[in-house]
């Protein structure tokens, strides 16, 4: 017979075994639970509040989507680096940070809901640094930037010398103490970040004009690719009802979930 702390772990190992053989698409249909990758600190996407409560815009949508479907979320903080390997692998079902599926590798593993939000790539310089004005000024200068992202494979891609970081919080302040001379990020996130530091001694040099702005949004598996029918329905009427309106203004002042807001 077992003893019960051993039943437990077995008991335990069963139910993730079971988790694990049930599809995404399974799940939300039986009404069960969708573990969700994120960062956790990424304002004004993925961040705590002044309580410790996990929220921002990335969050707030996809818990209204679950609630659309009738689904708990299991939200799991996780460095970037590792976050992609963790949904391929199967440790989460999707991935809610902002996500862009612009190179073929991330398209050929993954799949992509209906975008709610649509961003640029912005360059964050010293507010007292006059050497980047265009995205070609890049080229022989230190940018502090996630490893695998889309922003770190385009400084790279101008000539830029990357120096990683685990975090936008761990850029910027590369940035501030000169480790660094730059760092190409989300737009939304990097304004955000201004609007709240005043006085963070950094300045955007250089913006992506709107023509080039990408889509994000919640994204899975390939092999799960099924259950996007469900989680785009439950999208459309978010969209429909205002919600996702309402849920971007609130946490940009602006109405970021469609393409060509005015």
């Amino acid at each position: 017979m077992l003893k019960p702390l051993l039943l437990l772990a077995a008991l335990a190992a069963v139910s993730c075994t079971a988790h694990a053989a049930e599809s995404l698409l399974e799940r939300i249909q039986n009404h069960g639970t969708i573990i969700v990758g994120t960062d956790g600190a990424y304002p004004p996407f993925n961040y705590h509040d002044e309580s410790g409560k996990l929220t921002g815009y990335d969050i707030e949508v996809t818990r209204a989507i679950a609630d659309k479907l009738g689904v708990k979320v299991d939200f799991q903080e996780t460095l970037w680096d590792g976050m992609l390997a963790g949904l391929k692998s199967g440790r989460f079902d999707a991935v809610a940070n902002q996500v862009t599926l612009g190179t073929p590798e991330r398209r050929a593993a993954f799949a992509g809901a209906i975008p709610y939000s649509w961003t640029g790539a912005m360059v964050l310089t010293r507010k007292d640094d006059e050497r980047v004005h265009d995205i070609a000024d890049l080229k022989g200068l230190k940018a502090a930037q996630t490893l695998n992202s889309n922003h770190a494979y385009r400084a790279e891609a101008a000539g830029a010398e990357l120096v990683p970081v685990e975090s936008l919080p761990q850029a910027l302040t590369l940035v501030q103490q000169g480790r660094a001379d730059f760092t190409l990020h989300d737009s939304l996130s990097m304004l955000d970040y201004l609007k709240r530091t005043p006085d963070s001694g950094l300045k955007v040099a250089w913006e992506a004009p709107r023509s080039e702005w990408e889509p994000s949004g919640l994204i899975v598996a390939k092999e799960n690719e099924a259950a996007l029918a469900p989680i785009d329905a439950a999208l459309k009427e978010l969209q429909a009802d205002g919600t996702l309106k309402r849920l971007s203004e609130q946490f940009f002042g602006a109405d970021v979930s469609v393409q060509d807001a005015k």
